[in-house]
């Protein structure tokens, strides 16, 4: 043995090659933490004083090659400074050149998924073969930095500038066959050769047949491109990558110049400029959110898999309610591999759920996703029916009618009746309280609330709502269940629009009163969208529906009166009462607070409508002009001060859930790290602070609740920078 560490062993065979394996115990995956950085440069010293070696193959033992860096240390590492970064980034250089440089040939056996500094690790080796199922890429920039080990400099070097760009300002994760055909590995095999394919590699190099001297001055030289060649390859880049990437996520732009700074230049000078353009990244804003954001997910999937544990599998559910919403459902419980009856009372509806399903399937095939025979047979996984028929055999049923109390309890105590002891029963409800559904239900413990976001397809947040009676098995098989359909389910506890309408809501109610005021709907959607959302708060309303918006702020006026009465709309003055009393209902009818017409798509496209506009001027008690601060402060606030009282009164158990319900649910801006974060960067006191001088204007929407003030007298935080959740 050359080397034994707790992550790394280096071994010595009879043929003088020396094989180096990650394998982190008490871990199913391999990560690059600090300790397994150190124990790598531990292990090249090793391999650096052993004599007659002809070969090193780097690989794994665990199902991964490895995953990256260890994102739980970020926050911890990137406190310390840009000073230290740079440094900690050369040193990681000095380790990975090392390897590069060994007087022998390397390989690296490329088994499973190889992100960020796995990949890196392998681009510091003179060839990499790669298994059939394999994946390998440099997803750096989805976290607000850029690759940071010599994937900016080594990357260009061996598949091409703009291939390189393509893979490191996407971030995505690439199929063997796409690494193999851009020149990123030497060969693909099955996973059982891949240890055979690594040593003949080698072998043939020790030949001559392989020049890997060769390799490395390629991979250690400046990029072999023309300055007009540069010049179109980064430029071009930069406009398209701004244009998708959008104003505030730099990490992408900032990649490609680093790129072309190192073009030029020689391994260290390369490295140099890649290792100071990470650590300023690391230090910015939106990489602490984007980094907050990968932690709140784990602890998010970390929540759902504990459920999931407890479960029984769902292997056979049912909807009940056709049309767009329960065809969505069953396109995506279909797609994901569960089977599903979907029901109604009408034939049309069961067609028009159908077409829903054929619709999204078809669009699948069109991306090529899937081929028609594919689709075909995924399609068998829905069955609509016209009975409960089959019912017996149903683990578990999502109710998905109209939003109607007495139409829901009717439905649900009828299919209660009909299916097995043990089978949950679940509503798609967004406002109506489970624990008001459950009353009539002779089985309350096998009930809760499974809330999809519209479109089912593509959003990814399920809400799974505890009434009070509701036991852990349903809990735990709803959330299975929502995981199998590709979901991400969080577990609120029951109240008036559960987390995510409950939050939602003063958003609009903040909107709704700056209008009174005078403010010009247009100017503050683009303010809003301009702040990160994906739309402002009338084209929302728009897509949502005002008819739906108007019901659910009544439901909220009734159980919060004290900041949500104004928001029922029922002396007629709001501006979305007004529109439904024009039946101006938003996208479903073509018209609300902008007018809609079919882009060459098909999709609707908003125009501005001057009926619209009149409509909105009628509501104005007065006109004022307002700033783009006071505009996000008037919307920021209640939604922000909403998210604290369902943490408070535990609707929500953790700031991490509650967070990625919003960016998940209604798109909060993700580089803003969601509502919580969004206080803790402004400052829980500078927070409360703007909170108590807007409440004495506005009213109690805007007030601050009493622990939220005692955080700011103690100088508290809803995250510390090392803890999540």
């Amino acid at each position: 043995m050359i080397y034994q560490g707790n992550a790394i062993t280096v071994a010595r065979s009879g043929d003088d090659i020396a094989t180096l394996t990650f394998d982190l115990k008490g871990e199913s995956i391999n990560k690059l933490s600090s300790a397994v950085v150190t124990e790598l440069e531990a292990a090249v010293k090793a391999l650096q004083v052993e004599n007659d070696l002809k070969g090193l193959v780097i690989g794994s033992a665990k199902d991964v090659f490895i995953v990256g860096a260890d994102i739980t240390e970020f926050h911890g590492i990137f406190d310390k400074g840009e000073e230290y970064l740079v440094e900690m980034n050369l040193r990681v250089h000095d380790i990975f050149n090392a390897i590069e440089d060994l007087p022998f040939p390397t390989v690296t056996a490329i088994n499973g998924l190889a992100l960020g500094g796995g990949c890196e690790v392998t681009l510091a080796t003179d060839f990499r073969v790669m298994a059939e199922g394999a994946r390998i890429g440099l997803p750096e920039t989805k976290l607000g930095i850029l690759p940071g080990w010599g994937g900016c400099v080594r990357l260009p070097r061996l598949i091409g500038a703009d291939n390189a760009i393509e893979w490191i300002a996407g971030g995505g994760e690439n199929k063997a066959a796409e690494a193999l055909k851009m020149g990123a590995v030497d060969a693909v095999v099955p996973g059982e050769a891949l240890e055979a394919a690594a040593q003949d590699i080698l072998a043939r190099a020790n030949r001559g047949e392989l020049d890997y001297r060769a390799r490395r001055d390629e991979k250690t030289g400046p990029l072999k491109l023309g300055p007009i060649e540069q010049m179109m390859a980064f430029e071009t880049a930069k406009g398209y990558v701004a244009g998708k990437a959008g104003p505030h996520y730099p990490a992408p732009i900032e990649a490609i110049k680093v790129i072309q700074k190192g073009a030029g230049e020689e391994r260290a000078r390369a490295q140099a400029i890649e290792a100071k353009a990470f650590a300023k990244l690391a230090l910015t804003d939106v990489c602490y959110n984007l980094v907050g954001l990968f932690l709140n997910d784990q602890v998010v999937k970390k929540k759902a898999g504990q459920y999931e544990k407890q479960a029984r599998p769902v292997k056979q559910a049912a909807v009940l309610g056709a049309g767009i919403m329960g065809g969505g459902i069953a396109y995506q419980s279909a797609s994901r591999g569960t089977p599903i009856l979907m029901k109604d009372i009408k034939e049309d509806a069961i067609e028009l759920g159908l077409k829903e399903s054929r619709k999204l399937f078809a669009k699948q095939v069109e991306r090529g996703k899937l081929t028609t025979e594919q689709m075909a047979e995924k399609l068998t996984n829905i069955r609509p029916t016209l009975s409960y028929g089959d019912f017996g055999n149903v683990d578990l049923v999502v109710e998905a009618v109209v939003e109607n109390p007495g139409v829901k309890d009717a439905v649900l105590t009828e299919v209660e009746g009909l299916v097995g002891e043990e089978t949950i029963l679940t509503s798609n409800t967004s406002t109506i309280s489970i624990t008001r559904l459950a009353q009539n239900l002779s089985r309350p413990e096998n009930f809760c609330g499974m809330h999809f976001f519209n479109p089912v397809h593509r959003m990814p947040l399920v809400e799974v709502i505890r009434g009070e009676k509701t036991g852990d098995a349903a809990v735990a098989a709803t959330v299975a269940y929502a995981r199998a359909m590709g979901k991400t389910p969080i577990v609120v506890n029951d109240c008036p629009g559960f987390l995510v309408n409950r939050v939602l809501f003063p958003y609009f109610g903040g909107f709704s009163q700056l209008v009174e005021q005078g403010a010009d709907f247009q100017r503050v959607d683009k303010v809003m969208e301009k702040f990160g959302w994906p739309m402002g708060p009338a084209y929302l309303l728009d897509v949502v529906g005002m008819d739906t918006a108007v019901h659910a702020g009544e439901v909220m006026a009734e159980g919060f009166p004290e900041r949500m009465a104004s928001m029922a709309g029922g002396n007629g003055k709001s501006a979305i009462q007004l529109m439904v009393e024009n039946e101006r209902l938003g996208q479903k009818n073509d018209k609300g607070f902008y007018a809609y017409e079919e882009d060459r798509k098909g999709k609707p496209k908003k125009v501005t409508d001057e009926a619209a506009i009149e409509l909105v001027k009628s509501v104005a008690k007065e006109h004022r002009e307002f700033g783009d601060e006071e505009i996000i402060a008037r919307m920021m606030v209640p939604l922000c001060l909403e998210t604290v009282r369902c943490l408070e009164d535990g609707i929500v158990d953790s700031p991490a859930e509650a967070d990625m319900a919003l960016i998940y649910g209604i798109g909060f801006p993700p580089f803003r790290g969601g509502a919580l974060r969004y206080i803790d960067a402004m400052g829980v006191a500078a927070f409360v602070e703007l909170a108590e001088g807007l409440a004495e204007e506005l009213g109690p929407l805007y007030a601050p609740t009493d622990r939220l003030r005692e955080m700011a007298r103690s100088d508290e935080r809803f995250y510390s920078s090392q803890a999540q959740g």
